[in-house]
């Protein structure tokens, strides 16, 4: 008689198919290709994680951008601004500003072109 795994056996499969949940065709239904597809699925996750933050950041600069050149500055003035007039406001609150709370924006940019002798 052969040892065939019985309970253990049917969790450990039944673990990784609850993982590979809405996949596709055989990627879904069978062990090995749900095996190599979960492997690939992890490698994704784990490298877009870092690539969702520059992603995020790259949006915050272009929001910038777009808010402060209305305003009469390019975006590289206004960061070394912020530097100079000792402004410490990270990207994503300065696009959050600019995008929903555009007086206080506006004011930001004022101290800054007086920090760089543009005012």
């Amino acid at each position: 008689m052969r040892v065939q795994g019985g309970a253990a056996r049917h969790q450990s499969k039944k673990r990784v198919f609850k993982r590979a949940k809405g996949f596709r065709g055989g990627r879904g239904k069978l062990l090995r290709s749900v095996k190599e597809t979960i492997i690939r699925a992890d490698c994704y996750a784990t490298r877009d994680r870092r690539v969702r933050k520059r992603d995020f950041r790259a949006l915050w600069i272009t929001r910038i951008n777009a808010a402060v050149r209305q305003l009469g500055l390019r975006y590289g003035e206004f960061i070394a601004g912020l530097n100079k007039a000792q402004i410490a406001l990270d990207r994503k609150t300065l696009a959050e500003m600019a995008v929903n709370d555009n007086p206080a924006f506006v004011k930001v940019v004022e101290l800054v072109k007086t920090a760089l002798g543009k005012a």
